[in-house]
């Protein structure tokens, strides 16, 4: 069996560059130093094609010219090769100039509900879970038949969500179209927009990295965003209204936006998820 490469041979090959030194970060991100005075983050993928699938992501976020992402410079069927980013401290004013950046990403748009970046795999990942990008004109019936069922079949296969429970979250998908608030057109989603996903950069800008990016819905980016807690959070969110104002209603359809989330983690980490899931799906359709 063959040894994988290491970070520092990757970036060598993908950039052209003589190497200077690395820094190892996990078992699958290092830092690297090459002979032109750059530094790149150089990781490899989980799974087939995510090296893939997260650049092609990279490059149709920032070719909507909104919110900044590190530079793609090398990827490959295994390894991406990117900028690193020089990060600084959360401030009010950059979180209130990401809110309108965010805005204008989702404004860029996407072909379809579901639809991959160019380039990018059907077959894609969500973190460490596959993801399908399958495409759709309406987004209540995508979200439910694409987002928010395989996971909770999964979910409920593995022992991890219980059969009253999922009739629940069944029930929510059913009610979507009554649920969803008014139709509006896919947006470009960053797609895994998480805490930990919003880099806060020395220069007073954000960056985001590891994308699941595709066509969806902007309250789902939001509603992610929200789950798990962002520094300077309602800041985001009034920069963002400022920008393009969310449609009456937004702040009750939070938990709908959440499911898909939750029950991916409920898939890759347990029945804590799940149940967070389920309260979500319960509080949707009380109303």
């Amino acid at each position: 069996m063959s040894r994988a490469p290491s970070p520092s041979a990757v970036a060598a090959r993908l950039t052209g560059r003589t190497v200077r030194g690395e820094r190892r970060l996990s078992g699958t991100l290092a830092e690297v130093a090459l002979d032109d005075g750059r530094t790149v983050v150089v990781k490899r993928g989980e799974g087939a094609g995510a090296a893939r699938a997260e650049a092609a992501g990279l490059r149709w976020l920032a070719g909507a010219g909104a919110v900044r992402v590190p530079a793609v410079h090398g990827d490959d069927a295994h390894w991406l090769v990117t900028d690193r980013v020089a990060q600084g401290p959360p401030s009010g004013t950059a979180a209130a100039g990401f809110g309108r950046e965010l805005a204008a990403l989702h404004a860029a748009g996407a072909p379809a509900f579901g639809s991959p970046p160019p380039g990018g795999p059907v077959e894609a990942y969500i973190g460490l879970a596959p993801m399908r990008n399958v495409t759709a004109d309406a987004w209540p019936r995508w979200y439910a038949e694409h987002r928010v069922l395989p996971y909770l079949r999964r979910a409920v296969d593995a022992g991890t969500v219980r059969g009253a429970e999922a009739a629940d979250v069944e029930r929510v998908c059913e009610l979507l179209p009554g649920l969803a608030g008014p139709a509006e057109p896919p947006a470009r989603l960053h797609g895994d927009l998480w805490n930990g996903n919003v880099l806060w950069g020395a220069d007073g800008h954000v960056r985001l990295i590891d994308p699941a990016a595709h066509g969806g819905h902007r309250e789902t980016d939001l509603a992610m965003l929200r789950l798990f807690g962002c520094p300077h959070l309602e800041r985001i969110v009034e920069g963002y209204q400022q920008a393009a104002p969310l449609a009456d209603g937004w702040a009750g359809r939070v938990g709908v936006h959440q499911l898909f989330p939750l029950l991916v983690h409920a898939v890759l980490f347990g029945r804590g998820y799940a149940e967070q899931a389920v309260a979500a799906a319960r509080s949707a359709l009380a109303g």
